[in-house]
């Protein structure tokens, strides 16, 4: 059986910026600060959320840096290291390792894509030179590459591979890597919309967008469905599924970077291509925050 980096929810956590767009590294600080004290099981950094397409290497490395630091070994950090260019995430991955990081997020290489076969390679050749332990990420959405469940079968063979971070969106396909993996693949939802379903399926928790806002409420739903409470789960997610689509109005980070400026927490702007969203983006994230009582 895989050893699990964490059960429960942790954020996929924006990277705050200042007024010129350069990373504001002491209010990142004061993020995981708060997202500790809120009862999050884990933190990611420089994931999809955060903007790590446009964070330079000494910016991504920095972000590690200092949430390795502000954390302090009382969670568990996990740090976005995944590129297309293999010998760039080895690189990456690496870096991350000596900064101390728990895990690391590695995405389906984007743009030029690649076959099953070659995911089966990408990963195990960089699983090969870390001993730091591996989420894979799915999001065909953003990357054109959908991992297929027998990829993740041959790929939960490499005792350095122990999860994946599934946002596939297709619960059947779940099912079948479930399955397939059995206890050698741990699942987390990537989804906030499905945080109750994939939990249902054997999953170990949630890496959340949801989180930035409201981050008892992913932990609250993991730690009910994981004490029995399973109705009170699945009440929780139905309570929020609204609030949880308003976060991906717009492209994400767009809609939840939007929303945690209207509640007060000053997390600076997007960089481009990324812009803020349009009105009815904003009155929407303004109607749903207010109905679930974080407005």
């Amino acid at each position: 059986m895989k050893k699990k980096i964490f059960t429960g929810s942790a954020p996929a956590l924006v990277t705050p910026m200042n007024a010129d767009l350069s990373v504001n590294y002491e209010h990142l600080a004061a993020l995981i600060e708060e997202q500790i004290n809120c009862g999050s099981d884990a933190i990611v950094v420089c994931g999809t959320t955060g903007e790590s397409a446009t964070l330079n290497h000494q910016e991504h490395v920095n972000v590690i840096m200092t949430a390795v630091k502000a954390a302090n070994s009382r969670v568990p950090i996990i740090a976005g290291t995944g590129s297309n260019d293999t010998a760039y995430a080895t690189e990456l991955s690496q870096e991350a390792e000596q900064l101390g990081v728990d895990g690391l997020l590695m995405v389906t290489p984007y743009y030029n894509k690649a076959s099953q076969a070659g995911l089966v390679k990408h990963y195990n050749y960089v699983a090969d030179r870390v001993n730091t332990p591996i989420i894979l990420y799915n999001v065909p959405s953003r990357t054109g590459t959908n991992i297929k469940p027998e990829t993740y079968k041959e790929l939960s063979l490499h005792p350095n591979i122990v999860a994946t971070k599934e946002a596939n969106g297709d619960i059947a396909s779940v099912s079948k890597t479930a399955f397939l993996c059995g206890d050698e693949l741990n699942i987390y939802s990537g989804n906030d919309d499905q945080i109750v379903p994939i939990l249902a399926l054997g999953g170990c928790g949630i890496i959340s967008v949801l989180s930035n806002i409201a981050p008892k409420v992913p932990h609250d739903m993991c730690a009910k469905f994981f004490a029995g409470d399973i109705e009170g789960a699945r009440k929780m997610q139905l309570e929020y599924i609204t609030l949880i689509y308003a976060l991906f109005a717009d492209v994400n980070p767009i809609p939840v970077k939007e929303a945690m400026n209207i509640i007060g927490m000053n997390v600076g702007g997007l960089r481009l291509p990324l812009v803020s969203p349009n009105d009815n983006v904003k009155q929407l994230l303004i109607s749903e925050m207010k109905r679930v009582g974080i407005l």
